[in-house]
């Protein structure tokens, strides 16, 4: 059974650092993961993917103060956000790609966890 579930969301002020967490069971140790998110009334946007040796970072926005990791070992990938402002505030998301290469694409991703909402206060 697949399941990815993210953590580590919550309400923090203008100029916070989070890291969240995407912990994945039932696909490949070294399977594609990618981080995205999406704000009230917006669409799903990808912000980084890793492979097994590279990462890619889609949204212009968060370069530079986002960088998207993982732990092997232990099956998670995690998203370390720095200098966060309030339109960071979205639901967070990490998903599994079903081709197994990285991709900016909502509809090549598989299976999906069920968000964590991060919300930045001015």
């Amino acid at each position: 059974q697949v399941r990815l579930r993210e953590s580590g969301g919550e309400l923090v002020h203008a100029g916070a650092s989070l890291t969240l967490s995407c912990v994945f069971a039932g696909v490949p140790v070294d399977g594609v993961i990618a981080w995205f998110r999406q704000a009230p009334g917006k669409e799903r946007e990808a912000i980084s993917c890793i492979t097994k040796s590279d990462t890619y970072d889609y949204l212009d926005s968060v370069k530079g103060r986002f960088t998207i990791s993982r732990e092997r070992l232990r099956n998670i990938v995690y998203l370390q956000m720095n200098s966060l402002k309030p339109e960071d505030t979205a639901v967070y998301y990490c998903a599994h790609n079903r081709k197994y290469a990285c991709s900016g694409l909502n509809y090549e991703y598989n299976f999906w966890g069920q968000g964590t909402q991060v919300t930045v206060s001015s």
